[in-house]
């Protein structure tokens, strides 16, 4: 175990340290959470460290070492201890793809500093000068982080994530009680751990331009996506690098079914020419003999001038809401909300309401908005 008492860091690098560590901080009520991991042409995160803090030490400890990280796993399990993160969506990603896991219950700082109407989105930097009134170095941001061993550098970098972000998770733990909104912070971190274990959407609704296309074609590059996807992940690589989403569009558009049509539709790399090209042709063939039925409905357009002027109003409205809470607007919904407000009023279909709408905002932002849009229509 290496360490830096001057800058109140210890390395882990084996397990035995590890289940200690923990052992001795049984009983604390919160730890604060970060993880450093890579991204260099794979479709995964490759985790290269893992910094906890529960007082005045900041725990680094190294996936690379540790084969038995079974004590992690029960912690992030152990909901009697708040996890402290600052904007965790990448976070949660790497857990569930390294631990199978996800921190709960969750307390995402930069989501507390919004719903304080301190700002929407306000990176770890500048919190912590805001806080802490530390201003932190981002030397090692894009440091390598697999490479072995870390540098000093690195190590009191990463301890820096988790040391100040216990007493930020401080200061706004108490002014969100005091506001009455703890509530809605655990609340908002439970919404982002359960839309993560629901899995993201189908890939072809982020595709732009999807919505052009007819119930026949969208059904064709739902497949291509789902087979990308598929690919993807089971080779490790980014899914640009099997078919990019603009070829993705153009076979299902098209609909090829032979080599010579598809190489005349789009012009894929060579290396994607040779090993994908016949099993794209193989999903298009399944996909031309499902029924009519089978396919999924299709896109709404963009909304039009009318929708976009509602949409606009609902907006305004948000924002006087926002300050009669005290919380930054942008925290209450997004665009995308805004947009199916307006389709469900004008007679349209939504899935699943979204989660986020049956919660806190239910009261206090959606039925003041439902209201103003049942007026616009009378």
């Amino acid at each position: 175990m290496s360490s830096n008492s001057k800058q109140q860091w210890q390395l882990i690098e084996d397990s035995r340290t590890l289940e200690q560590v923990l052992a001795d901080s049984a009983g604390a009520d919160a730890v604060a959470v970060d993880t450093e991991f890579m991204r260099r042409n794979t479709f995964y995160p490759q985790v290269a460290l893992l910094q906890l803090c529960f007082g005045d030490t900041a725990w680094l400890i190294d996936p690379l070492a540790i084969d038995d990280l079974g004590a992690i796993i029960d912690l992030m399990e152990d909901r009697s201890v708040v996890k402290v993160l600052h904007s965790p969506s990448e976070d949660l990603e790497v857990f569930s793809q390294w631990l199978g896991v996800l921190p709960e219950p969750l307390f995402d700082t930069q989501r507390a500093a919004a719903l304080l109407d301190r700002g929407f989105g306000i990176g770890y930097r500048g919190l912590v000068e805001s806080v802490c009134g530390v201003d932190l170095p981002k030397d090692e941001t894009r440091s390598d982080w697999l490479q072995r061993p870390l540098s000093e550098a690195q190590c009191q970098y990463a301890a820096q994530d988790v040391l100040y972000l216990l007493a930020v998770y401080h200061e706004l733990h108490q002014a969100c009680a005091a506001a009455g909104k703890l509530d809605w912070v655990l609340a908002d971190g439970g919404d982002a751990v359960a839309a993560h274990l629901a899995g993201p959407e189908p890939y072809y609704l982020r595709i732009k331009n999807a919505w052009k296309l007819n119930a026949r074609q969208l059904g064709a590059l739902a497949a291509i996506s789902e087979w990308r996807e598929r690919t993807a992940r089971e080779r490790d690589k980014p899914r640009s690098w099997i078919i990019a989403d603009a070829d993705c569009l153009q076979i299902a558009r098209t609909l090829p079914e032979t080599r010579e049509q598809l190489r005349a539709a789009v012009e894929l790399p060579p290396a994607a020419q040779r090993r994908y090209v016949d099993e794209v042709l193989e999903v298009l063939a399944a996909q031309r003999e499902l029924p009519d039925e089978a396919m999924p409905a299709v896109l709404p357009p963009p909304p039009a001038a009318r929708e976009r002027d509602l949409a606009k109003r609902l907006k305004q409205e948000a924002r006087i809401i926002a300050g009669k809470l005290q919380v930054a607007p942008e925290i209450l919904l997004n665009s995308r909300d805004y947009d199916a407000l307006v389709r469900l009023a004008g007679g349209g279909t939504l899935g699943e309401e979204p989660r986020h709408w049956q919660g806190w905002r239910r009261e206090p932002v959606l039925e003041p908005l439902r209201a103003l849009l049942a007026e616009s229509r009378r």
